[in-house]
């Protein structure tokens, strides 16, 4: 992901900055929401207008670009945001994972960066009460702040 100034961000062709929306999250209706309150103010301005309810197809198509937590992927963002889950978590997420994927259908999808893996197992565990469509929107919430902290990260003072 290519880093902007917020000037930049704020002046630049959208089909420029759709791509970099997308890699923070995969969900193009998203990416035109971000685009469409340019200019922002500032960086809090900017962050804030991420939030938007992702539709229930929406979750599931940008779930499909994110591994599961305790995976271990070759490179690029995941990798940095699941920092905190060491090979032993791991192991203890595969369990954990498949009993949440038989519940739900869909791979657990939580905001992982600054959490240990032990805070995450205890998430996902809790989560595991859930019924499916509530649990659904709050990996839509979570999709959403996964995306507000890539979006800081790529677009700087």
């Amino acid at each position: 992901m290519s880093e902007l100034r917020l000037t930049e961000f704020n002046s630049a062709d959208p089909d420029r900055l759709r791509p970099l929306l997308t890699d923070c999250l995969a969900v193009p209706r998203w990416a035109e929401h971000v685009l469409s309150g340019r200019p922002y103010a500032g960086r809090d301005e900017l962050l804030a207008a991420t939030s938007l309810t992702l539709r229930p197809d929406e979750i599931h198509a940008a779930m499909a670009a994110h591994p599961r937590i305790g995976e271990k992927p070759a490179s690029g963002t995941s990798r940095t945001e699941q920092s905190g889950v060491d090979d032993e978590a791991a192991r203890r997420f595969r369990a954990a994972n498949a009993e949440y994927e038989r519940r739900f259908g869909h791979v657990y999808l939580v905001c992982a960066s600054g959490r240990t893996g032990d805070e995450l197992l205890a998430i996902l565990r809790q989560r595991l009460g859930n019924d499916p469509e509530t649990e659904l929107a709050i990996a839509g919430e979570e999709l959403v702040e996964i995306a507000r902290l890539r979006l800081d990260k790529a677009v700087t003072r």
